[in-house]
């Protein structure tokens, strides 16, 4: 889940970013419509021209989502959608859900390209209710998971996937049970054993710029097969290391795939060559 920030123009870029011609990369996981309007064309304007073939824009709810197709609409096979509802936030009427999976229906049967997303499990708000000794109801976002896991396989639609640590295991479950082919966990976190899991069923995880300086994600960047791995910037979510105080923009995916480059020993175009083809394969672009 992104924050607000600021102007988006870049100060200053790496120099793989400065060197490389168009198309090289995409933003596996981006929250467009949650930049201030005046900053979206300007964002992806600089985005594709630094090299960034496409974006995947993901979706906070049903009004999120309506948005996000119409920037996908206006940017077509640029931009590619994902619609679904944030697991970080407070749940919606039940009515309010099935206008939602109604919208989403209707969707598939217009024949529209898009994937189901971000969707997940709350692991983040549960954790501060338990620090500040609250009560926290999982069992609805649980619910909730399984019916959006249970719509991506009816529709054979790639899944994006917000659920980390624990709950990771729990999604896995949900989409085992399903059937589900094509599951994204992105900004992925988590322990050794559920890493395995998801790499033997196939799951892709994609890798935030934090890999220049978080051990943790470094860690899975070394553990996931690179067959598996895409690159994302979650913007505009901030950053810290090197970024601290930048504002988050799509071509900092470049720097993702730099230093995974570096951690699978491989040449830095060949690298980016790779985890392109694994964006384009999963979402079918």
């Amino acid at each position: 889940m992104a924050k607000a920030l600021g102007e988006n123009q870049p100060e200053k870029r790496s120099s793989l970013e400065a060197a490389s011609p168009a198309g090289l990369w995409m933003d596996a996981h981006l929250h467009v419509d949650l930049y201030a309007e005046e900053e979206r064309e300007a964002l992806l304007a600089a985005a594709f021209a630094e090299g960034v073939e496409a974006v995947v824009a993901v979706s906070m709810h049903l009004q999120s989502s309506v948005l996000n197709r119409e920037i996908a609409q206006r940017y077509d096979g640029r931009v590619h959608p994902a619609y679904g509802f944030h697991p970080e936030q407070p749940l919606p009427s039940e009515a309010e859900l099935d206008e939602l999976f109604s919208w989403i229906r209707l969707r598939h049967t217009a024949g529209e390209r898009f994937a189901i997303g971000e969707v997940g499990l709350p692991y983040y708000t549960r954790l501060e209710a338990s620090q500040a000794g609250m009560p926290f109801d999982e069992k609805p976002y649980l619910e909730l998971l399984e019916r959006f896991a249970a719509l991506a396989s009816e529709l054979d639609r790639p899944i994006v996937l917000h659920a980390v640590y624990e709950d990771a295991a729990k999604a896995c479950d949900i989409l085992e049970r399903h059937g589900v082919r094509r599951a994204h966990f992105h900004w992925f976190k988590g322990s050794e054993d559920v890493v395995r899991r998801m790499a033997a069923s196939g799951y892709m995880v994609s890798v935030t710029p934090d890999v220049a300086y978080e051990e943790e994600i470094q860690q899975l960047a070394v553990q996931y097969p690179i067959e598996q791995l895409m690159v994302e910037t979650d913007g505009p979510w901030p950053f810290e290391g090197p970024y601290a105080g930048k504002p988050t923009r799509p071509a900092m995916a470049a720097d993702a795939a730099r230093h995974i480059a570096d951690i699978k020993r491989l040449p830095a175009p060949e690298a980016a060559k790779i985890l392109l083809a694994n964006t384009r394969r999963f979402y079918g672009l």
